[in-house]
């Protein structure tokens, strides 16, 4: 679909923000029911809970892919990180603090390419590197004891999970939104239709 296009205007149009906040509340929803499914995944062995990890870094993704706009991925989680944590996350703020340091990995990862990129590869990257943030903080916050195995299994698990499910789901989703027309006024929409 994207290979390079020129730089995106870095303001926001009122459309940017209005969709980007309707995705990102909508994982947000999403989240609550992935929170749900993670406290019920307590009877596996704790590093491989870090292969479902990756819905949680989806807004981060496919928010920056479908507005391409500077702070795109850094807004997509921490507006998905605000409603889940209003919706009753069980970790509170912490949700939103997580929901920061994942949105702006992976906004380092679009910003690299100076929002240029939007192929299948920053994609995987932009969600792997949301992926390490986030299971480093869960090293730092919640598993400092385990064993250096535990630990690089369990982030090596957890980025794996993010590059797959946020970073070629998302990509998948946007080709799949984009088919449909409802991307008609960004240029991933526009993109698809000349393809």
């Amino acid at each position: 679909m994207t290979t390079t296009s020129e730089r995106p205007s870095a303001g926001w149009r009122t459309v940017d923000i209005v969709v980007a906040a309707v995705v990102a509340v909508a994982f947000g929803v999403v989240f609550q029911a992935w929170n749900v499914l993670w406290e019920t995944t307590t009877f596996m062995a704790p590093p491989v809970r870090g292969a479902i990890y990756g819905v949680w870094m989806v807004p981060a993704v496919l928010v920056a892919l479908i507005v391409r706009r500077p702070g795109a991925a850094l807004f997509g989680e921490a507006v998905a990180a605000t409603a889940s944590m209003l919706f009753g996350a069980q970790w509170g703020l912490l949700t939103l603090v997580y929901g920061l340091v994942q949105g702006g990995a992976a906004e380092l990862v679009f910003a690299f390419t100076l929002y240029r990129g939007w192929t299948l590869p920053i994609a995987i990257a932009a969600g792997a590197a949301a992926g390490l943030a986030g299971g480093l903080l869960d090293l730092a916050f919640f598993y400092p004891d385990w064993s250096a195995a535990w630990q690089l299994l369990y982030v090596a698990l957890v980025v794996a999970s993010s590059a797959l499910i946020a970073g070629l789901g998302s990509w998948l989703v946007l080709r799949g939104l984009a088919a449909t027309g409802v991307l008609s006024q960004f240029a991933a929409g526009r993109e698809q239709r000349e393809v």
